[in-house]
C-alpha cells in the first residue's frame, strides 16, 4: 500500500460516496475554516505543490 493517496484517488473515494464538485467544495471550506493547520498539512500529503496549497486555501479561506 502507498504512503499517500493521488488527488485523483481522493476524488474518486469522493465521487464513490455520491459527492458532487459543490459538495467538494463545501469539505474542504469546512476543513479551512476549522482546521487550517491540518488541511495545510492534508494538502500537502496529497503531494500537492506550495503554489497549488496556497490557491486551495485562499480559495476557501
Amino acid at each position: 500500500m502507498n504512503a499517500t493517496v493521488t488527488v485523483e484517488e481522493w476524488v474518486a473515494r469522493f465521487e464513490a460516496i455520491g459527492l458532487d464538485e459543490a459538495a467538494m467544495e463545501q469539505w474542504h471550506r469546512l476543513f479551512e475554516q476549522e482546521n487550517p493547520a491540518g488541511h495545510q498539512s492534508f494538502l500537502e500529503w496529497l503531494g500537492l505543490p506550495a503554489e497549488k496549497v496556497s490557491a486551495i486555501r485562499a480559495k476557501f479561506a
